[in-house]
């Protein structure tokens, strides 16, 4: 026998089922907004070009920044995409020797970001009260001997450069390049009088192309990009100089959202491929 349900009781359960299905619209509609703002939170960071979090502001105006001399090529096309990400922004570099370059932001020089060849370098502006939080190491860097095309002294490791009728060009020692050099040189357990110190590793890579001189000590990623001209080396000193690359935004930075914008992207995966293509070693 079936049991009819009273007219009021069927309308009762009608009007709970209607309100169960708004409830349950009313949840869907919140997770939805929930999502939304997530995602446009990653719009936010991806504006920056970043892939960092929504914590870093978004990029607008001129980037200034200083790096070192051996980043060049990189940076300059790091600087393009991350342009291409956050329209309106404009990154401008000025490239040179890590020292130099701290000496100028130390003097008070304009600048919004620094990318040091050594943590020693970073050292000078983080102690002097210029650097804007903790600099953090990006990648690190290796020396190779960079040599005429075909190489003909027929060079094959560090004691080679102390022969004879050798000529080589080093970075000065205040320079991170001419750092590492002298250190893997002591590894070695070569002396050798250079031909000429020069004040950043492109100077120093320079003199081969020119045919100046017979060798220099260079990062093995400048010898990558002037593969078309010149040759490299390796040797197995290398390892005891390797060069960490820190990078910070300025304490007087006059663009602070683009600086920290910018020292975001060089850390995230797209940048660091970039880099890793060069020849760069993760941190």
């Amino acid at each position: 026998m079936s049991i009819r349900t009273p007219a009021p009781a069927r309308r009762l359960a009608v009007a709970a089922v209607a309100a169960l299905v708004l409830g349950l619209g009313a949840t869907a509609c919140g997770s939805d907004g929930g999502t939304s703002a997530g995602s446009g939170a990653s719009a936010s960071a991806g504006a920056t070009g970043t892939g960092a979090s929504a914590g870093v502001p978004k990029a607008h105006g001129t980037i200034t920044v200083f790096a070192a001399a051996s980043l060049k090529e990189t940076f300059t096309d790091l600087g393009k995409k991350f342009e291409a990400a956050n329209p309106g922004t404009k990154v401008t570099f000025n490239f040179g020797g890590s020292s130099s370059l701290a000496t100028s932001i130390n003097s008070g020089a304009p600048a919004d970001v620094f990318a040091a060849a050594s943590p020693a370098t970073m050292k000078t502006v983080s102690d002097a009260g210029g650097a804007s939080g903790q600099p953090a190491v990006f990648v690190r860097n290796t020396l190779a001997i960079a040599v005429p095309k075909g190489n003909p002294k027929h060079l094959a490791g560090l004691k080679d450069l102390a022969g004879s009728g050798v000529k080589v060009a080093l970075c000065a020692k205040e320079v991170p390049c001419g750092a590492a050099a002298l250190t893997a040189l002591k590894a070695a357990g070569v002396e050798l009088t250079p031909v000429t110190l020069e004040q950043d590793v492109k100077g120093a890579l320079t003199k081969v192309e020119l045919g100046e001189v017979d060798a220099s000590l260079v990062y093995k990623t400048d010898v990558r990009a002037d593969a078309a001209k010149i040759d490299g080396v390796d040797f197995p000193e290398a390892a005891k100089a390797v060069n960490d690359y820190p990078i910070a935004a300025l304490a007087k930075a006059p663009n602070k959202d683009g600086a920290a914008a910018f020292v975001a992207y060089v850390q995230s995966p797209e940048a660091q491929q970039v880099l890793t293509a060069a020849g760069f070693q993760a941190p």
